[in-house]
């Protein structure tokens, strides 16, 4: 056993709950909660001295190939594209993440999606505080779509966006269209232009539950998360669950929430979502909204029903943190019977 797996080994048995554990133990056999990831990655960064992202864990999900990795003078550049879950089915899922996040958003709910395609999560630029992150959404549909066809050269394409990634997604159908290409499946999940975007009326009535929302939030906000929620606009995204917290289980650490590299990320991705104007699609618009409305509209039909060919929308239960962190089986049954629909249509 090497110096490195002797420090990591503790670390991992105690934030997992589980001993012994062995170096070649996968991390994904032994847990089902991305927030241990979070926690695992957070204690084993400040042992160690380094920085580690923890969306790591996919490219070393075990000890030994965190050891072998923390060995290296610098960390791997991170993937813009990370197998989520395997599949048989020649045609691959692309999803892409929210605002400030990661690949990791989809930890519990790809685990959901019963279909036989291969699903991939795209990872925007910035993570490991070494690449410039976007600050706009047509560089990152552009980016993520090199990477798309790296993987699948030509469609159909199945596309799901979860968040701000619905936007990119929404963008990256787009240009497959005006390349000639088809898209079976566009799935927008809880996705909203920037208010500036919408309505008047729209904005009005979003502008008064706001108010009341984020005076919520912040009653339950320690004093350092109170001054970076009033200061990074990004940041009031994040704290958007009715009761101004999640369940402990699914907490994820302040020191993770708070690096400046996902602080920079959060930010430059707001930018994103101020500057982009979505234009007519000239196709269908699958959309899933959370039946709990908190930052966004509470009716996606008047937002988006008249910037697409075909719009269709459907409820599922919780928030908007809340469909993909905890209630994530009913998000993972309306995706699993889209993808079952494109099929069978062929």
């Amino acid at each position: 056993m090497s110096y490195l797996t002797e420090i990591l080994t503790p670390i991992w048995e105690r934030v997992l709950g589980h001993s012994p554990i062995g170096i070649q133990e996968n991390f994904f056999d032994l847990v089902g909660y991305s927030s241990l990831a979070l926690k695992l990655y957070t204690e084993i960064s400040h042992a160690c001295c380094r920085t580690l992202p923890p969306v790591m864990i996919y490219q070393a999900p075990t000890i030994a190939a965190l050891a072998e990795t923390l060995e290296q003078p610098s960390l791997p550049r991170f993937p813009s594209l990370v197998l989520l879950k395997a599949g048989r089915d020649p045609l691959a899922v692309f999803i892409t993440h929210g605002m400030g996040g990661n690949v990791m958003d989809f930890f519990q709910l790809v685990k959901h999606i019963r279909s036989p395609h291969a699903i991939y999560g795209l990872q925007a630029k910035g993570l490991d505080g070494v690449e410039e992150p976007f600050d706009r959404i047509e560089d990152m549909a552009q980016s993520f779509l090199q990477a798309v066809k790296g993987v699948q050269p030509h469609g159909p394409y199945l596309l799901m966006g979860y968040s701000l990634g619905g936007l990119v997604a929404l963008e990256m159908a787009q240009r497959l269209l005006a390349g000639g290409e088809k898209v079976a499946l566009l799935a927008m999940l809880e996705s909203y232009p920037h208010r500036s975007y919408l309505a008047v009326e729209q904005r009005i009535r979003l502008f008064v539950r706001l108010i009341r929302h984020r005076a919520t939030a912040l009653s339950h906000l320690p004093l350092r998360g109170v001054f970076s929620y009033l200061t990074h606009p990004a940041e009031r995204l994040t704290h958007i669950s009715r009761n101004g917290s999640q369940g402990r289980r699914n907490q994820v650490p302040l020191d993770v929430w708070f690096t400046p590299e996902i602080l920079r990320m959060r930010d430059r991705a707001y930018q994103a979502l101020e500057r982009y104007q979505p234009r007519y699609y000239p196709g269908k618009i699958c959309f899933v909204r959370a039946e709990i409305c908190t930052e966004f509209p509470d009716n996606p039909a008047n937002v988006w029903a008249h910037l697409a060919a075909d719009f269709r929308v459907e409820t599922v239960p919780g928030d908007h943190r809340e469909i993909v962190n905890t209630l994530f089986e009913s998000l993972g049954a309306v995706l699993s019977r889209y993808l079952q629909e494109v099929s069978a249509a062929g």
